[in-house]
């Protein structure tokens, strides 16, 4: 079942004073939640660290109404608790909320990117009349912490939440309207269906840029060449190789069985393209493109997923003063909004080559056209 809020417009009623939303770990996504309902009528978003430091800076960047490094005073009275912790940490937050006095009607949810552990293991707890309800906002950024925080993180992505048969239909319907105002698309699904679909189509991905990174880099311990030819495209698809060591390691590790399976049919994959390449087995390897092609372009283009779009340009520009400010400057006065800027200097033949990258499809088609009207070539 999917729920569109991407044309969400809140209208009256509002919601009743006393509704409280905590959120444990404000962050990336914690931050991104807390400024979909900072400021509107009706709720009081209290952030959580056990790190003051971390608290006095949620609070100076009005990302959250109040903070506390005090557990048991964010969840007090919380209608809504959001565990926004790394995926390693979420059942350790579970059995210490099933220690206090929770409103009752409460709804604990997370974000975590596998579902089925956690929502087993708050299945055996007694939450004190709280209710668990998992949760994943598919959505992503290059950047890490609340300072990248942003309204509109989840606009337009699919945020699943997976409840069970003990789940109450008013809990259910509760977070479905508050996530309205993530303008995010809401699926409810099974929590290991979850894990069978991600761990396809994030999970498997990471591991295979990971290896395919390493392998690389054991190349080039013997010959330096690797490292310098890898540039540009090889390090465009290999991206998600970057991403955080400790995050992924809880991930992989939570959904092992999972990914246990899919490295056996990627292995398969690769023994039947070995066995076509050994064969010189030409139209079958053409078969295989094809295939692969018919199916990525059913794909949707414009859809937040786990894995972030790369909207990215590179623009070849002569060695003069003042020419990277210029093509800055016309973006911004085109409310434009470039995201990164990179000086690139691998590319020794071409001297003066500028990635910029953007958020937005949309931005990355309106930045091609106005900087090919400035005479400068532009490629991807």
């Amino acid at each position: 079942m999917t729920v569109d809020n991407s044309d969400f417009k809140p209208t009256s009623p509002v919601p009743a004073p006393s509704v409280k939303i905590a959120i444990f770990g404000v962050g990336l996504i914690g931050g991104s939640l807390a400024l979909c309902w900072k400021g509107k009528p009706g709720y009081r978003i209290v952030g959580h660290s056990v790190n003051p430091s971390s608290v006095g800076k949620y609070v100076s960047l009005g990302v959250v109404d109040e903070g506390t490094t005090s557990l048991e005073e964010a969840a007090r009275d919380a209608d809504f608790i959001f565990l926004c912790v790394p995926v390693g940490r979420l059942n350790d937050y579970l059995d210490e909320l099933a220690k206090l006095p929770l409103k009752p009607g409460c709804i604990i949810t997370d974000v975590g990117s596998t579902k089925a552990s956690v929502v087993a293991h708050a299945r055996g707890l007694d939450l004190n009349g709280a209710v668990f309800l998992g949760g994943h906002p598919m959505a992503g950024s290059e950047r890490s912490g609340v300072e990248a925080a942003t309204i509109d993180l989840f606009e337009n992505a699919y945020y699943v939440l997976t409840p069970t048969d003990d789940t109450p239909l008013d809990a259910v319907e509760r977070m479905q309207e508050l996530l309205r105002w993530t303008r995010a698309k809401v699926v409810l699904t099974d929590s290991v269906l979850h894990d069978s679909i991600v761990g396809a189509i994030s999970h498997l991905p990471h591991l295979i840029a990971v290896g395919l990174v390493n392998q690389i880099a054991r190349y080039n311990e013997t010959n330096d060449l690797y490292r310098s030819l890898a540039a540009g495209g090889f390090r465009d698809i290999t991206r998600i190789a970057s991403s955080d060591p400790i995050v992924w390691r809880d991930i992989l590790v939570n959904n092992k069985d999972v990914l246990l399976t899919l490295l056996d049919d990627w292995k398969a994959e690769m023994d039947r393209f070995a066995e076509l390449l050994k064969q010189e087995d030409g139209e079958g390897i053409s078969e295989q493109f094809r295939l692969a092609n018919g199916f990525r372009n059913q794909l949707p283009e414009r859809r937040k997923g786990m894995i972030q779009s790369l909207h990215e340009c590179y623009v070849d520009v002569p060695d003069h003063p003042g020419i990277i400010g210029r093509i800055a400057t016309e973006l911004g006065q085109a409310r434009i909004n470039l995201s990164n800027l990179h000086i690139v200097e691998s590319r020794e033949d071409v001297p003066g080559t500028l990635r910029l990258s953007f958020k937005e499809a949309d931005d990355l088609e309106k930045a091609v056209e106005l900087i090919r009207g400035m005479k400068y070539e532009v490629y991807f």
